[in-house]
């Protein structure tokens, strides 16, 4: 069995239950869903679906930036929505994120309910 470590940064939220930002196993950076919290705050950040998108992407970002990687080293992402109908603005913020790269494997969900009630969630799966 391969060792594993956990990755915290304080440049993204703290969990708010009982896990890790991200879980570094076997070459992968396996990281938990980011919300649009603030992590000097942690705050939902204001605005809609676009300022949400746009903070769950930066956490994402610092939490693999803690692990070693980087969104261009993303292999697996799961998009959840509270409203498929916002689906479209959510993409072309996620999608500014991989300009330049392949993006990674993707699944959209439109889901019920939302940690802290937000509109978007976002996990990972990258290379370390």
């Amino acid at each position: 069995m391969s060792e594993r470590r956990a990755v915290k940064t304080d440049q993204a939220p703290d969990a708010i239950g009982p896990y890790n930002q991200a879980i570094v196993a076997a070459g992968l950076v396996h990281c938990s869903g980011q919300i649009a919290l603030v992590p000097s705050t942690m705050q939902i950040v204001e605005g809609g679906v676009a300022e949400q998108a746009e903070q769950v992407m930066k956490n994402l970002a610092a939490v693999l930036d803690a692990a070693g990687s980087s969104l261009h080293r993303a292999i697996r992402c799961t998009i959840f929505l509270k409203d498929m109908n916002d689906f479209a603005t959510v993409n072309e913020i996620y999608g500014r994120a991989f300009e330049g790269v392949e993006p990674p494997a993707r699944a959209t969900v439109e889901v019920s309910r939302l940690p802290k009630d937000v509109l978007v969630e976002i996990d990972c799966v990258a290379l370390a």
